[in-house]
């Protein structure tokens, strides 16, 4: 372990000085998007003041969003003069559309939660805020026919699609502490309510509709359409190239995702600084202890003579951008760093463990600070965009990892040098 003999963060953690944080702008959307607008009445915005309670905590921030009309079901379909009336028809599925906000790939924590009704609200629209996912079986679909022509019997939403950064509290160089933007992204998708529905070629429809949008997987003007044809279904296309298409997309995101998960991190060679910490809960006399058992996580432990150095801790590979802190958490007492296990790294309340030292966001942390001469912290892992903290007070308890962070204020801990 190699430590280094220049400056030393006991003091640089007092006299850095938070940058002013760049004022970012919603990302820019295709012409036939529809942008995001601010979003009315949230309580939280860049720049207002925050206390030391809300170091532990987060918010989100939509940076972008995109509607689009999609069709998750569609046959298309011949109505004779003789078949006119009510008909069932079994549909086919031509997208699966599932809510998730960041990497998980599902909706987990009240962060996610507030994300997508930020969205709603940003839009006007009534999206899904908690995970589901459109049919992905085929659907039947009951119809009055009045007339006879070429129709598509459809199921569509309006999939929305974006990207979110989050809002943290951290010390400003104009003084005191204001809720910035964090260094932590990612993307979101929901959709909004179901709609069923029955169009012909020859139909006037609103432009950019799910209507419209079911009307594109109808070939107007091809044999099949135009012929006379028994009553019944008629093939398309559109709509087979519309289903494969989106299939190779689903396909192509789990492969990356599995990829991903799949890549073993190399051991890092840290470059810790040589001051050592406790992490402290404010005021009181229990701080992070790490496990000297694989299986066990870092709890709330007392310092005594027995703590083996399980209580103290160095900042490792340290970096700062816009005033907020990246580092490595180095336990000196079992050797390893602070880490949130992969397996369970998507579910909201996991605990927080330590592991052989590697190149792994699942080992970063953003270490946001109160007002200079204050030793008071908020931490958040890199990988998950969680908040660290605690479910209650007490000798043993795990420190686990919260999506919005404890709002109760027990996400605030202090660094205390040893």
């Amino acid at each position: 372990m190699r430590r280094t003999t220049g400056t030393r963060l006991g003091r640089g953690l007092g006299a850095l000085i938070a940058t002013a944080t760049a004022a970012v702008g919603l990302a820019a959307t295709p012409a036939a998007a529809t942008p995001a607008a601010p979003v009315a009445g949230q309580t939280i915005q860049p720049g207002q003041t925050c206390t030391a309670a809300d170091l532990g905590t987060r918010h989100p921030i939509i940076k972008s969003a995109e509607v689009a009309p999609t069709i998750t079901h569609f046959k298309g379909w011949y109505v004779t003069q003789g078949s006119t009336g009510t008909q069932s028809v079994n549909t086919n599925v031509t997208e699966t559309i599932s809510v998730s906000v960041g990497l998980n790939g599902t909706v987990q924590g009240s962060f996610a939660v507030e994300a997508l009704g930020s969205v709603g609200a940003s839009l006007g629209l009534n999206v899904q805020v908690n995970y589901t996912q459109t049919s992905s079986t085929s659907k039947s679909i009951s119809w009055n026919f009045f007339q006879p022509g070429y129709y598509g019997l459809y199921e569509g939403t309006k999939k929305v699609t974006g990207t979110y950064g989050s809002l943290n509290c951290n010390r400003s160089d104009a003084g005191g502490l204001k809720w910035t933007e964090g260094p932590d992204t990612g993307s979101y998708t929901t959709f909004t309510t179901l709609e069923e529905g029955a169009v012909r070629c020859e139909d006037k429809v609103p432009a950019n509709s799910i209507m419209a949008k079911a009307q594109g997987l109808l070939d107007c003007g091809s044999p099949a359409a135009t012929a006379k044809h028994a009553a019944g279904p008629v093939p398309s296309a559109k709509a087979d190239q519309a289903k494969h298409d989106a299939d190779n997309a689903a396909t192509a995101a789990k492969a990356t995702q599995n990829t991903k998960a799949a890549k073993a991190a190399p051991r890092a060679a840290l470059d810790c600084q040589s001051a050592v910490y406790r992490i402290d809960v404010p005021g009181k006399p229990l701080n992070w202890s790490a496990p000297l058992l694989a299986n066990d996580g870092i709890r709330l432990r007392e310092s005594n003579f027995f703590s083996a150095h399980l209580d103290n801790w160095r900042l490792c590979n340290v970096t700062e951008r816009n005033g907020v802190i990246e580092a490595s958490l180095w336990n000196w007492g079992n050797g390893g760093c602070a880490t949130i296990p992969a397996n369970i790294a998507n579910q909201e309340q996991a605990y927080l463990t330590t592991a052989t030292c590697g190149e792994d966001d699942l080992q970063r942390f953003y270490i946001y600070r109160d007002v200079p001469g204050s030793s008071k912290i908020g931490l958040q892992n890199k990988y998950t965009g969680s908040m660290m903290g605690h479910d209650r007070y007490a000798d043993g308890e795990l420190i686990r990892q919260y999506s919005s962070g404890r709002q109760d204020g027990t996400g605030t801990y202090s660094l205390t040098g040893v």
